[in-house]
């Protein structure tokens, strides 16, 4: 009767354990922003916001000076003009002025979008090799590196890269 006891809670050790073991997930970790940045097609994006935005620099460069030598003509001529003159001029002036800080804000949002619109299918891409690599590998998750403290399980930065031809 004790063999049995031992022998059966001997079986029952065995199959936690081997439960246990089957039941841990495998886990790996990768850098998704260096997987991004490495990609080709982030290049070209970036080239295409920088454009994009020396474009908006250069219009909102032009507004600026434009209302910065209206301000200098109103100074000079405020003193041979009426008050009432002058207060339609200031008026002016700070309409200019609110046009200029409204174009930067729109010129922000429209740069925002692009960069939205132009990473969502690079991101999009890296996540399906992501993924690959991962089902091929047989891991359970993937973690993002630079939301880790301590990564020390496997990276597969190089088998996506790999995967993605880069």
């Amino acid at each position: 009767m004790k063999l049995f006891k031992n022998l059966l809670l001997a079986t029952a050790l065995c199959l936690v354990t081997v439960s246990f073991t089957q039941a841990q997930s495998k886990v790996a970790h990768i850098n998704t922003q260096e997987l991004v940045a490495a990609m080709p097609e982030t290049a070209i994006a970036t080239k295409q916001l920088e454009t994009l935005g020396k474009t908006y620099e250069a219009d909102m460069q032009t507004m600026a000076t434009e209302l910065q030598n209206k301000v200098k003509q109103y100074d000079s001529e405020a003193a041979t003009k009426t008050q009432e003159e002058n207060g339609k001029r200031m008026q002016e002036l700070q309409t200019m002025e609110q046009n200029v800080r409204q174009f930067q804000g729109t010129a922000q949002q429209d740069l925002a979008k692009k960069r939205q619109e132009l990473m969502a299918p690079i991101q999009e891409k890296a996540m399906k090799a992501i993924n690959a690599v991962a089902k091929a590998k047989g891991f359970q998750y993937v973690l993002d590196r630079s939301t880790l403290i301590v990564a020390d399980g496997t990276d597969i930065l190089a088998d996506v890269k790999k995967e993605l031809g880069i």
